[in-house]
């Protein structure tokens, strides 16, 4: 059965595990035994239930598209993460890390972010709990996502600008870790997506799960398909842990330039061994998508392991698909989605009524955030095409 607890080494098939210098396994080991015991503690999941039905604004509504449904010929039903607190699925995970965080005697919390999301939910969550935060940041998202730079200051966050590399999320990720491994003593990696080395992954989606479970509670029966946008992968990962065991054809949407899952191979970065694109001597490739948070060149483990064993597909949509898809739902629903959810409706608006998706299909879509964070490129955009 797909999506249960990972292997002790933390393998999910033949990926996942702990790739890290031996100076952080002790690190590793520490929050793996925490989350294990917080996890089957009941006060544990009553406090973190607690928070996020208060802060959060769990449950979220599904929504029916109805007039985008009309357009496409299925049945379109949106799962509003967007409508939380802070405005996308991150903080589901970072208040759950948060509070392991306090129970484990950490004083600080260390994060790294893409589009800024998973960055500002650190920050809420960490003043929540009195925790003093540090986001590491590449230099480029922080210049086009610079309304989330604000709103992690505001929130009390130190942002650190990462120069190194592509200036993206990869390379946050990477001086992220190098910060905690001077810092394990006093601080929690609160990592934001299903990646990085065991417990991570297994962790990270079982903090996101609560989107998947909801949606099927919610939803009256089965959908034909459950289709999430998929970076590291903690939206779809949490979508998918809801329906996994049902019959519902899962679908991943990655973005072109960072599709690790659709066109990677097998290697390890960031601690796991999982799919990533690479070049003819194993060299780990750019990513790049106008959705900063699919801008990073591979796919949680656990991911890899569902494309493996074909309980899951995964498909890659350009930038131009996104941005037509997200004016369309603006358009018909009144509802502006984070480019990063933009791709995975991108995929429905073009298989719709093909083999891949046939006409008359039920569609459960997860919008992990909403578009705020994306409106100065969807302005220069729009201006390009104009010039």
């Amino acid at each position: 059965m797909p999506m249960r607890t990972p292997t002790q080494k933390g393998r999910f098939g033949e990926y996942g595990g702990r790739w890290v210098p031996e100076s952080l396994v002790p690190a590793c080991l520490e929050v793996a035994d925490a989350f294990e015991k917080a996890w089957v503690d009941p006060g544990f999941r009553e406090q973190l239930q607690t928070m996020l039905a208060r802060h959060v604004g769990r449950p979220t509504p599904l929504t029916p598209a109805e007039r985008l449904s009309a357009e496409l010929g299925v049945s379109v039903v949106l799962k509003r993460e967007d409508l939380t607190h802070t405005g996308s699925h991150k903080i589901n995970n970072a208040v759950g890390q948060a509070l392991l965080a306090r129970r484990m005697g950490k004083q600080r919390l260390i994060a790294e972010t893409g589009a800024g999301m998973h960055g500002v939910a650190t920050a809420t969550a960490g003043a929540l709990l009195d925790l003093p935060v540090t986001v590491f940041m590449g230099e480029q998202d922080v210049e086009r996502q610079s309304h989330n730079v604000f709103r992690m200051r505001y929130l009390g966050a130190e942002v650190v600008p990462v120069r190194s590399g592509s200036r993206t999320l990869k390379d946050a990720t990477s001086e992220a870790m190098r910060h905690w491994v001077s810092s394990t003593e006093e601080a929690h990696y609160c990592l934001g997506s299903v990646v990085g080395p065991h417990p991570y992954p297994w962790m990270v989606r079982e903090f996101q799960r609560v989107i998947g479970d909801e949606a099927r509670e919610q939803y009256a029966a089965t959908p034909d398909f459950v289709v999430a946008c998929v970076g590291g992968g903690s939206n779809a990962a949490g979508t998918f842990a809801g329906f996994a065991d049902t019959s519902a054809r899962l679908v991943g949407v990655e973005a072109i330039g960072g599709s690790g899952a659709t066109f990677g191979q097998a290697g390890v970065l960031h601690g796991s061994r999982s799919l990533f694109l690479q070049d003819e001597h194993g060299q780990i490739l750019e990513a790049h998508s106008i959705a900063a948070g699919l801008d990073y060149p591979g796919v949680g483990p656990e991911h890899a392991h569902l494309r493996d064993l074909g309980r899951a597909q995964y498909v890659a949509v350009n930038d131009e698909a996104a941005v037509a898809a997200a004016s369309q739902l603006a358009r018909t629903e009144g509802i502006i989605p984070a480019l990063e959810s933009a791709h995975a409706l991108a995929w429905v608006a073009e298989a719709a009524g093909t083999p891949d998706l046939p006409a008359g299909s039920t569609v459960l879509l997860t919008l992990s955030g909403r578009g705020d964070k994306d409106i100065a490129t969807l302005i220069a955009r729009s201006e390009e095409s104009r010039a």
